[in-house]
């Protein structure tokens, strides 16, 4: 079941679209200024956005990945 898209107001749309946009990866940067989930954000973009710019804004946000954490000892090297 899909996430229920949060009532927001035009406003409040654009700014989750343009954080959503410039982010890379979104979704942690939207979570703590606007408190929009994941599945939330990917309705809400889908809805909001034409259907090239969500397949593009989509493949950006799955190629984003996060940084590494380097090994430590006694689990690492």
């Amino acid at each position: 079941m899909a996430k229920p898209i949060p009532r927001l107001s035009p406003e409040q749309i654009q700014a989750v679209v343009k954080t959503a946009w410039e982010d890379s990866p979104p979704y942690n940067k939207v979570l703590m200024e606007h408190g929009v989930g994941a599945g939330a954000l990917v309705q809400l973009m889908k809805r909001e956005l034409t259907s090239s710019a969500f397949k593009l804004w989509q493949a950006r946000a799955k190629a984003a990945k996060a940084p590494t954490v380097k090994a430590r000892w006694p689990y690492g090297r």
